[in-house]
C-alpha cells in the first residue's frame, strides 16, 4: 500500500500495465465485460468492429489468462455464446485502470499540472 493510503505503487512504470488487457482489442473486450455482467459474442463482435477471426484470437487469450469465461446456450434453437469476466479477470482490470490512472496523474505532475487541449 502506498503512504496515500491506496494499494496503487509508489511509482508505476509502463512495465506494471497488464499485457494480457492493455492490447486494444483485448481492453475493449475487458472494459465492455466490466460494465455488463456479460455480452453475447455478436454483440461484442458489432461493438469492438472486428473480424470473428480476431475477435475469436483475443479471447482465447483472455480465456487462456483465466480473465474470462465462456457459457454457450441454445436460446429458441439458435445457438448463443455469451463471455463475463472472471473475478481473476475483474480484478485485474481493476488492476490495469488503476496503473493507467497513475501513469497519467504522474504524466499530469511532469506538466506542472496542465493537461493539453486541442486545437
Amino acid at each position: 500500500m502506498s503512504a496515500h493510503g491506496s494499494d496503487r505503487p509508489e511509482r508505476v512504470t509502463p512495465g506494471d500495465l497488464d499485457p494480457v488487457i492493455h492490447e486494444r482489442v483485448r481492453l475493449g473486450i475487458t472494459s465492455l465485460l466490466a460494465a455488463r455482467r456479460g455480452v453475447d459474442y455478436v454483440e461484442l463482435r458489432n461493438l469492438l468492429e472486428v473480424t470473428d477471426g480476431n475477435l475469436a484470437a483475443h479471447l482465447r487469450v483472455l480465456e487462456k489468462a483465466g480473465y474470462v469465461e465462456v457459457q454457450k446456450a441454445f436460446i429458441d434453437r439458435i445457438p448463443r455464446t455469451t463471455y463475463r469476466l472472471t473475478p481473476p479477470g475483474r480484478k485485474a482490470f481493476a488492476r490495469h485502470v488503476d496503473a493507467l490512472a497513475s501513469l497519467l496523474e504522474g504524466r499530469k505532475k511532469k506538466r506542472g499540472g496542465r493537461t493539453r487541449t486541442s486545437r
